[in-house]
């Protein structure tokens, strides 16, 4: 349990909830039902073992932050607790409430213990991968997706690891849970057009075969894409993306847009995850909103989203 003040508001409340959510407990000394919620709020920390930290504040001590959010959510009565999550305060509640009713609350946005252990697992295996050791990696991300079905980052991580590393019939087993999130999620549409990709790869004809047939009519955009594809599968994604880009330069809705679509998820494939670690902010400011971040800029990624916008307008 942390006591909030203006010097640690940014450390302790802001940047503390990037990392887990944060449960700030605004409340008086004078005040009787805040005695009372308190060691609820005490006990409930204890029992969630990490999945939330739990924060105090003394609204007579520190009024100025207190009225702030005070008015942010309307409220005029302590105790008044508000739940931070990435920087931003995100829900809240009034009174003392037993503590059933604080654990349903908590339960509707901190994550659960399967989460916390999948997400564990996950930074470990990309730790793993930074020293080499892919098949570890692998198994990490593999238990992370047994464990929380739910994750999306992380299955999508296992994925790309596994296509990365040539285990299609394993990727394909493990992306039709997800197959149907393709429609509105980018990672998992780039994910499908690079399975199929590999899939198709051993019936493919051979680059020289499809040079000629490309040569010998500069419009066989079957060839064109079968070629991009075998490229894609190679994971020779700039080729890809440059065999991509001649079709769209001459027919931008060839099957239903199928070369651009395949040329911005070549994209998605490509684009580092923007980091997980809050960015700073500037001292002593009163600042409510964390800073949202961005993925860190790779020049070849700037290169060839020019190169399509160029084709496209």
């Amino acid at each position: 349990m942390t006591d909030i003040t203006l010097q640690n508001l940014e450390t302790d409340l802001i940047q503390a909830s990037m990392q887990q959510p944060v449960l700030l407990d605004i409340w008086a000394p004078w005040c009787g039902p805040c005695r009372t919620l308190g060691p609820t709020l005490e006990r409930v920390e204890s029992a969630y073992a990490g999945r939330f930290k739990l924060a105090k504040l003394n609204s007579d001590e520190q009024p100025e932050i207190a009225g702030q959010l005070s008015q942010a959510f309307g409220v005029r009565s302590i105790p008044f607790c508000v739940l931070f999550d990435k920087g931003q305060p995100i829900d809240g509640f009034v009174g003392a409430l037993p503590e059933a009713q604080v654990r349903e609350f908590l339960d509707r946005h901190v994550p659960s213990t399967e989460a916390l252990e999948a997400e564990a697992d996950v930074q470990d295996a990309e730790a793993l991968v930074d020293e080499g050791d892919t098949d570890a990696a692998l198994d990490k991300l593999q238990q992370a997706v047994a464990v929380d079905p739910a994750n999306d980052v992380a299955r999508y991580d296992y994925l790309k690891l596994l296509l990365e590393t040539g285990r299609t019939a394993q990727a394909r087993q493990a992306f039709e849970p997800v197959a149907s999130k393709v429609m509105i999620d980018p990672r998992f549409a780039a994910i499908g057009l690079w399975l199929a990709a590999c899939e198709r790869a051993p019936a493919a004809r051979s680059p020289a075969e499809l040079e000629a047939a490309i040569a010998a009519n500069r419009r066989d955009f079957e060839a064109r894409y079968e070629l991009a594809q075998a490229l894609m599968a190679g994971g020779r994604f700039t080729e890809a993306m440059d065999a991509l880009l001649e079709i769209v330069m001459r027919d931008k809705a060839w099957k239903d847009e199928l070369a651009r679509k395949t040329y911005v998820a070549i994209l998605e494939l490509m684009t580092k995850p923007a980091p997980r670690a809050a960015a700073e902010q500037a001292k002593g400011a009163l600042e409510l909103t964390g800073k949202v971040q961005t993925a860190p800029a790779d020049p070849v990624v700037d290169q060839y989203r020019r190169k399509l916008s160029m084709a496209l307008f």
